[in-house]
């Protein structure tokens, strides 16, 4: 083992994460098919130990796969009625702080966005699916226009996104009241408030309408800061953030919710286009009535 690696295995944090969704029905439920995205990610900065995922009542169907992003998914369903449903989600992972980026290295965002276009007898470039429009992250003159200060000619791909990051930081209010789990881009934009999935869908339509690659990273925060570090936004639930594609680094990461680059203190779950590729757990059922729902997450370092 080299030196770097065995400082970096060094620094490394071993984590246990249960996530556990629990609904409770008004009338039962007579048909559901769900998918969830519980897994976490191996992935250049973490390791997944292990991962157990119980669900109650029983499915009467069940089976995982990995999809086209690398996120292993599951499918349940249920053919009998039911009242209630709970999904428990325990892992561990360890998790190291990302390898820094070469700032320096970073070419001109323009260069990129040219590297990116696609021509007739032009090599393709994988990443550029991460360029397009989606729902949640659309392409739209007002993001454009958003992006545009933090782009000014010549100006390297990565210091252009670390400023964008820290714009959306500046001029967004968190309020988990002023939006919702169906709100987009432009909507999230306009009313300059949301949580981590808005600040995330924001930043990616601001880059995609530039016409760089950025995708949507969903996963979760250490619930419980070391001492004299401060509690960060989106602890103790799923957390959101993005990914900028930079041909010399690959896949660079900001967390436009905190200000900050991910660090170790980050699991990685799902990567995707938007929210509707990784949604923690989603389904289409038949019956139930009105619901309550329960979600809890938590994330604790294991004492080595």
């Amino acid at each position: 083992m080299t030196q770097d690696a065995s400082t970096a295995q060094a620094d490394a944090v071993l984590y246990h994460v249960v996530h556990e969704t629990a609904y409770a029905y008004a009338t039962p439920v007579e048909l559901a098919h769900h998918l969830a995205h519980l897994c976490p990610l191996d992935h250049a900065a973490q390791d997944r130990i292990d991962y157990v995922c119980d669900i109650h009542p029983e499915p009467e169907h069940r089976h995982s796969d990995v999809d086209v992003f690398g996120n292993q998914r599951e499918f349940f369903a249920y053919y009998s009625p039911h009242d209630t449903l709970t999904v428990r989600a325990v892992s561990l992972v360890q998790v190291r702080a990302p390898e820094a980026p070469d700032w320096d290295a970073s070419p001109p965002w323009e260069q990129v966005r040219e590297q990116l276009l696609y021509r007739v007898g032009k090599p393709y470039v994988a990443e550029a699916e991460f360029t397009f429009g989606t729902h949640f992250a659309p392409l739209f003159a007002a993001a454009a226009a958003y992006a545009a200060p933090s782009f000014a000619p010549e100006q390297p791909l990565l210091g252009g996104a670390l400023g964008l990051m820290q714009r959306i930081h500046a001029d967004f209010t968190y309020n988990p009241e002023s939006t919702e789990v169906q709100t987009r881009a432009p909507q999230a934009l306009e009313l300059r408030a949301g949580v981590c999935q808005d600040y995330a869908h924001v930043m990616i339509s601001a880059l995609r309408s530039l016409g760089l690659a950025a995708r949507y990273v969903s996963g979760y925060l250490r619930s419980h800061p070391k001492p004299g570090e401060e509690q960060l936004v989106g602890a103790d639930a799923s957390h959101a953030w993005v990914a900028v594609w930079c041909p010399v680094n690959g896949w660079v990461e900001f967390d436009p919710t905190n200000n900050r680059q991910p660090a170790a203190d980050y699991v990685r779950i799902a990567l995707g286009r938007d929210f509707a590729d990784v949604s923690p757990l989603r389904g289409v059922i038949r019956g139930g009535g009105d619901h309550t729902l329960e979600v809890g997450v938590r994330v604790s370092p294991v004492d080595a």
